[in-house]
């Protein structure tokens, strides 16, 4: 199955039209994307792997998708000249690293996207992920937001191979 999410906020799943928020600076051709640039990833990507927060979901969610739970040590390398640049690493990290359990509840659930990691390229934008929006959809770092609600639902439906687009 394919999920579109697209430039203006709306996501479609099986004919349903959801709100979601991406870049803050909006979607950007995926040869263009940058590191930091704020910009979502224009693309087809593939679900990878559920992470979740297992005090908030104490079973993990429904999903045909493989799942982990996510740990406080648990980080996303977000430094180009790093070896392990947009791959998971253990914190504390010696170079820039993105905290995975967080005080705020935006990674309680979070869908890994297949977005620069097959090799990753230094530099073309790391962390690209589907993860609970914040309150009124403000726009993300580059990743696809959704509420929780809708998230559980699309990983409810979301079978091994699929996809997310994001599409202008």
């Amino acid at each position: 199955m394919l999920f579109r999410a697209y430039a203006d906020g709306r996501f479609e799943l099986e004919g349903r039209t959801l709100r979601c928020a991406i870049g803050k600076a909006g979607a950007i051709a995926a040869r263009d994307k940058r590191e930091g640039d704020g910009k979502s990833p224009l693309g087809v990507w593939r679900m990878r792997e559920v992470w979740y927060r297992p005090d908030v979901y104490t079973q993990g969610p429904a999903t045909a998708l493989p799942v982990r739970a996510t740990r406080p040590q648990d980080g996303w390398c977000d430094a180009p000249s790093d070896p392990n640049y947009n791959r998971p690493v253990t914190l504390p990290y010696p170079a820039s690293a993105e905290r995975m359990w967080r005080d705020d509840a935006v990674y309680d659930l979070v869908v890994i996207l297949g977005h620069n990691d097959d090799p990753p390229v230094p530099g073309m934008g790391s962390a690209i992920f589907m993860h609970l929006a914040r309150e009124n959809y403000p726009g993300t770092e580059g990743c696809v937001a959704l509420a929780r609600a809708d998230l559980e639902a699309v990983l409810a439906a979301a079978k091994p191979g699929d996809a997310v687009e994001i599409a202008g």
